[in-house]
């Protein structure tokens, strides 16, 4: 059996001549699910009951403003950061030296497209977004015959969410259960599958799902919500009220309520008193301590949910306080905290996955992010730091370098270090004759 036939099943020889007609279901067909299926967690817990009382499902959490700026901060920051396929190697001199390996057939998968219908980028964003919801995301590796070279990774395809089982035998071999569209299983090879998951894990196989993780801070959130609308929907939102004593006639009422609108239309009179008849009291309405606390609820599960993610209040567009100042800062703080880790387990997973046991053992390919991209500061700020990295006495970058991080072409001259600067001396004085 080939295995594209493992993958997708091998079609079903011609019926016997007793068997139900074409399209007719058999009465005792159905499917059979493991108990540690994720099939069948999925169909058990479709919703995960929170401490609010709220079923919380996976739509429920990405309408929530908070959990869905942080998901798509995380997934599209991953996505468009550049991502190469490096090689160390030893030059004449005996120095070790750096450089891109593009003839190496996973360079263009990662960097420019992973298969037919995905770019790098819709690739990446998509798989970091299953490592938060699932915690686990998988991928199909593909291997083929490139630039003349047998066994060459060609396509890195994703699988069907929740349809991939990693499984660790007695001797410490991991195979992974594929559970097909159409029905049946197959056994996929550990250099089969590229398996990316979250950074913790319970087993050491598979990451933990955020939303079992987060599931009563998004409830209570869920509830608040519902809460606001039903508020809206009753329509009860009155600023204040009229009391007196005496009792109003229906053209005393009539001609009041049109007086009320007819000032709501006009926008100049707006905080202005009315002058009141009939012994009218104006009574207006103040925010109490409930709503308040109920506000502030709200903003403590957004709190809660960036503690979750990781990602910094003021990225959740929740802050009140000004920080334009410190942006740069807040930056570094989220490539640090929250996107790094993200780094080794993306560069890890790629490692341990797409390269050969001999090339992961001469130690010559590696996988990195270019977080540089996330931390580049104003026109200011580069400035000056370029300006250091070409200083006269302690010079550590080409200006071939600094042209490349703007786009520009190399310089006659502009791959060598700049020259330290002449030091000026100046002579002893002549002594005086008196």
């Amino acid at each position: 059996m080939g295995f594209f036939d493992r993958l997708f099943g091998v079609p079903s020889a011609a019926p016997a001549p007793d068997a139900p007609e074409q399209g007719r279901r058999s009465p005792a067909s159905y499917e059979t699910w493991d108990m540690d299926s994720p099939a069948l967690a999925q169909f058990l817990s479709e919703g995960r009951q929170s401490a609010s009382g709220v079923s919380v499902n996976e739509t429920m959490a990405l309408r929530n403003s908070a959990f869905f700026r942080a998901a798509h901060l995380i997934s599209s920051a991953m996505g468009m950061l550049p991502t190469h396929l490096m090689r160390r190697s030893i030059d004449r001199e005996g120095r070790e030296t750096i450089s891109k390996a593009k003839d190496h057939a996973l360079y263009r998968l990662l960097h420019k497209r992973p298969n037919q219908y995905q770019t790098a980028f819709e690739f990446k964003s998509y798989m970091q977004l299953l490592a938060l919801l699932d915690g686990n995301a998988y991928a199909l590796i593909i291997r083929g015959m490139r630039r003349g070279k047998q066994n060459q990774i060609i396509a890195l395809v994703p699988l069907k969410r929740k349809s991939v089982t990693p499984k660790l035998s007695d001797d410490w071999n991991l195979t992974f259960e594929y559970r097909r569209p159409g029905g049946g299983t197959t056994i996929l090879r550990q250099d089969e599958v590229f398996h990316f998951r979250h950074p913790v894990t319970r087993d050491g196989l598979k990451g933990v799902n955020l939303l079992d993780m987060a599931v009563n801070a998004i409830g209570i959130a869920a509830q608040a919500e519902k809460a606001a609308g039903k508020v809206l929907k009753g329509g009860v939102m009155a600023g204040g009220a009229l009391e007196t004593e005496k009792d109003l006639g229906d053209e005393a009422i009539k001609s009041l309520r049109e007086s009320m609108r007819e000032r709501q239309a006009d926008g100049d009179a707006a905080g202005e008193w009315l002058i009141l008849e009939e012994g009218l009291k104006a009574k207006p309405f103040v925010t109490s301590a409930k709503d308040a606390q109920f506000d502030e609820m709200r903003k403590r599960q957004a709190e809660e949910i960036s503690r979750f993610t990781g990602v910094p209040r003021p990225l959740l567009m929740m802050d009140e306080t000004s920080w334009g100042s410190g942006i740069e800062q807040l930056g570094l703080f989220f490539v640090t905290y929250c996107l790094m880790p993200w780094f080794v387990a993306w560069e890890q997973a790629i490692e341990r996955s797409c390269l050969s046991e001999a090339e992961q053992d001469a130690d010559e390919l590696y996988v990195k992010f270019n977080e540089g991209a996330l931390l580049r500061g104003s026109l200011k700020d580069q400035a000056d730091f370029f300006a250091k990295a070409l200083g006269p006495n302690s010079a550590y970058r080409t200006p071939d370098e600094v042209r490349g991080a703007f786009d520009l072409n190399p310089i006659e001259g502009g791959d060598k270090l700049p020259a330290p600067a002449a030091k000026i001396t100046t002579p002893p004085k002549e002594p005086v004759d008196d």
